[in-house]
């Protein structure tokens, strides 16, 4: 495999990811409403993450992208505590560290920006991606916190920075 190139999101990225992000919850089962899957934004992340505080990460092989993830100050969460959200990869990139890396640049850049907790919201349906959470420290918690607006989600997790 050549090297994989992670850079900040552009313009042009908006609907590789939105096809990502749709078919990675499509492909498990997971493309409830209530999700990022019927969220209008997942169509213009570029501007999304235009937000002060925020940062999209896409993962690039061979000029096509193949997954992201970033760091975002959802409505409602304490100054302190930011998300991370929008962690998705083609099944081609999965099982080989990407994600990982991924998470990694996230937490940085939000321990960077002076955030001491990170919040995520998933599915059950996305077992993987939340053995890799757990991995990095994050707690399940027994409720949401903030307004993502996302009330599809049922699992709720926290780390402390």
């Amino acid at each position: 495999m050549n090297e994989i190139k992670i850079r900040n999101i552009e313009p042009e990225d908006n609907p590789f990811l939105s096809q990502i992000i749709k078919g990675t919850l499509a492909e498990f089962g997971a493309n409830h409403p209530g999700t990022v899957y019927y969220d209008e934004t997942t169509d213009n992340l570029y501007d999304v993450f235009k937000k002060e505080g925020s940062i999209y990460f896409v993962a690039v092989l061979d000029g096509k992208i193949i997954g992201g993830g970033g760091i975002y100050p959802t409505e409602g969460l304490d100054p302190d505590t930011c998300e991370l959200v929008k962690m998705y990869l083609l099944p081609e990139a999965r099982g080989k560290g990407l994600g990982k890396t991924l998470i990694q640049k996230c937490l940085e850049f939000a321990k960077e920006l002076g955030y001491k907790k990170v919040y995520l919201e998933s599915m059950p349906e996305l077992k993987q991606a939340l053995k890799v959470y757990a991995k990095f420290g994050f707690e399940y918690l027994s409720g949401p916190m903030g307004n993502s607006g996302h009330t599809g989600c049922s699992l709720w997790m926290l780390k402390q920075l």
